[in-house]
């Protein structure tokens, strides 16, 4: 995927390592991650704190998530977060993974947010309150109409809050999605950009390679 002197970026989440090569973004578990790139240069952020052990000691790695802030964030705002609302001076952002953030940035300052549970974590209260409720969620459900199914009515009741929810504060901003569902949510609004390496443009204005 990339050259041995290339400057890697990683964005370590709750779920995996995600890096960047300046080229394109690899998704792995954490001990393939470690195994596969700690004898290459890297700058990384992260919210998996349990890994500082593991880490920490790597020489050719450096953490920078110290160094990520932005004009108004707030005490305990994760880092990751604050490298996605970096990307861009102005805009509505969604990060759709293990939970779904909403922030909202105006002329590079932080003006707040919301977090919800992820597409899975959704799916797994419906799970928890019934069995009759376990279910699949259909990507394909018309959130333009009201459905008939139990399943239908699932994913409308997941995909079509989520996206009031949005409409109501991106009030004419460009919407900018990443994340593993970003993607899948994005086709639901006009004009919205989905791209998995916002983090890592943040990441790149801190460290002065943009």
């Amino acid at each position: 995927m990339n050259t041995n002197d290339t400057v890697l970026l990683a964005d370590i989440g709750n779920t995996y390592f995600h890096i960047y090569d300046g080229d394109a973004v690899e998704h792995l578990a954490y001990d393939d991650a470690i195994d596969t790139y700690q004898n290459q240069k890297l700058y990384y952020i992260t919210v998996k704190h349990q890994l500082s052990s593991k880490i920490e000691h790597i020489p050719l790695w450096t953490n920078i998530s110290s160094h990520i802030k932005i004009k108004g964030e707030y005490e305990t705002m994760g880092v990751d977060r604050k490298a996605l609302c970096l990307s861009h001076r102005d805009g509505l952002f969604v990060d759709a993974g293990s939970a779904i953030t909403v922030d909202v940035v105006e002329q590079g300052v932080y003006k707040g947010g919301f977090i919800l549970p992820g597409l899975k974590g959704y799916m797994q209260t419906y799970k928890n309150i019934s069995t009759v409720l376990d279910t699949n969620l259909d990507k394909e459900v018309n959130i333009e109409e009201l459905p008939t199914t139990t399943k239908e009515q699932i994913s409308y009741g997941i995909i079509a809050s989520i996206k009031a929810l949005i409409d109501k504060h991106s009030k004419g901003k460009k919407l900018y999605f990443t994340g593993g569902d970003g993607k899948f949510l994005s086709a639901y609004f006009k004009d919205a950009i989905y791209d998995e390496k916002l983090v890592f443009d943040g990441m790149q204005k801190v460290i002065g390679n943009k």
